[in-house]
């Protein structure tokens, strides 16, 4: 139809007028650290697998095995055929690393954030969420019914005042945040909102994507002060630190049982290939066995923005915030010029105004590496060591 053609090409006009097009570029990962892309070989400091666990080999062994006994798809959702014992093993090996009683894994991260928000918050009930929070869980939130409040990012006098307001008014609470930010690399005050939760009867629930496998040892964002966080509802990924693909949801028996039998997109999703739940599985045993291997990206964090004179990274997460889309874009492309991969973060990822580098660090980054790579930050017209504090303003669509 030429109207739907004439309606995508005048939003991508108005998209490249921005500098705000997004296009795809082939890029071959050769060894978890460099990329290959458009002839170039790039030292990445853009992907999230913080343990360089996606080519190790123990990792890769178990899920060829797993492809060979089992094949490569689960063939159905885990209630029809798909819910495969490689599945109940890693759910028991989750549930242990974020010491709670049960586990439930889905499709991916995205899929968890969209399916266990509606089925525990629905009409006359209310969900906070923090404004920086992860397009997942805004979308989980607008799936369901619940009245749905914003609370300044990691205020917990706002979410407090929030509460003490309007908790009353509504049958169940929730509150929802991320445990470690994507986009900024901060953690979310897990203890204070735990506290908080706790004295109104709200249910706190933390996206820990970026937590696991990186922060407490590995435990995670919950266990970042060293004793755990009161958060009933841990979620996080299988594609990050773990280096695979996949969701979870580590909570108690009842609402994992509840999770399993009225999560949408649990019930009407194919089960986790059996070769994924093996590799994390493989992944578990080494974070588990491995703390030193845990410390270290927010280590070589810590070290890069040392050099630059930033404040104390809290992960793996470092941003360098120049403001336009324009100046991220060209700062991303100078520091290619000289090796390194940083990704131009622009809205509506982040919001209006604080476009960055976002710098990802992993395990096995060379340390002469990131002194060169700070050096080369240092040389950027648009690098300003103060860090701009980002718009107030919930996630565009």
């Amino acid at each position: 139809m030429r109207s739907l053609d004439d309606f995508a090409s005048q939003k991508l006009a108005e998209l490249d007028a921005a500098h705000l097009r997004r296009a795809l570029v082939e890029s071959v990962r050769e060894d978890g650290l460099y990329i290959t892309r458009d002839g170039r070989r790039l030292l990445s400091f853009s992907c999230n697998d913080y343990l360089n666990l996606t080519h190790h080999p123990a990792l890769k062994a178990a899920a060829a095995q797993a492809i060979e006994l089992y094949g490569v798809g689960a063939g159905a959702s885990r209630l029809v055929t798909g819910n495969h014992p490689l599945l109940h093993e890693l759910e028991a090996r989750l549930a242990r690393l974020k010491r709670a009683e049960a586990a439930c894994v889905f499709g991916s991260g995205y899929l968890a954030n969209a399916g266990i928000i509606p089925t525990l918050a629905g009409t006359q009930d209310l969900i906070l969420i923090d404004e920086l929070a992860h397009a997942c869980l805004w979308a989980g939130a607008q799936l369901s019914p619940a009245q749905t409040l914003v609370f300044r990012h990691n205020d917990v006098t706002h979410a407090k005042d929030l509460l003490a307001r309007d908790r009353a008014k509504f049958r169940r609470a929730l509150l929802v945040t991320d445990g470690v930010f994507s986009m900024d690399g901060d953690l979310a005050p897990l203890r204070e909102l735990g506290a908080l939760c706790a004295s109104y009867d709200a249910w706190l629930m933390s996206d820990d994507a970026h937590g696991l496998g990186v922060i407490g040892d590995g435990r995670g964002s919950a266990f970042a002060a060293g004793a755990s966080a009161d958060v009933p509802l841990q979620m996080g990924t299988l594609s990050k630190a773990i280096g695979g693909y996949g969701g979870y949801l580590c909570a108690s028996r009842p609402v994992i049982d509840l999770i399993k039998t009225r999560a949408r997109t649990l019930i009407y999703s194919t089960g986790l290939p059996p070769a994924m739940a093996a590799a994390a599985i493989a992944a578990l045993d080494i974070i588990e066995s491995d703390p030193a291997l845990t410390r270290r990206p927010l280590e070589k964090a810590r070290a890069f923005a040392a050099r630059l004179g930033l404040a104390e990274a809290q992960s793996p997460i470092v941003p360098i915030i120049v403001g336009e889309p324009e100046a991220a874009l060209e700062a991303s492309r100078r520091l290619a010029e000289q090796g390194f991969l940083v990704a131009a973060i622009r809205p509506p990822t982040v919001p209006a105004g604080t476009a960055r580098l976002r710098f990802a660090f992993t395990a096995a980054h060379p340390d002469e590496e990131i002194a060169r790579l700070a050096e080369a930050v240092r040389a950027l017209a648009a690098f300003k060591p103060a860090r701009k504090e980002p718009e107030r303003c919930p996630p565009s669509s």
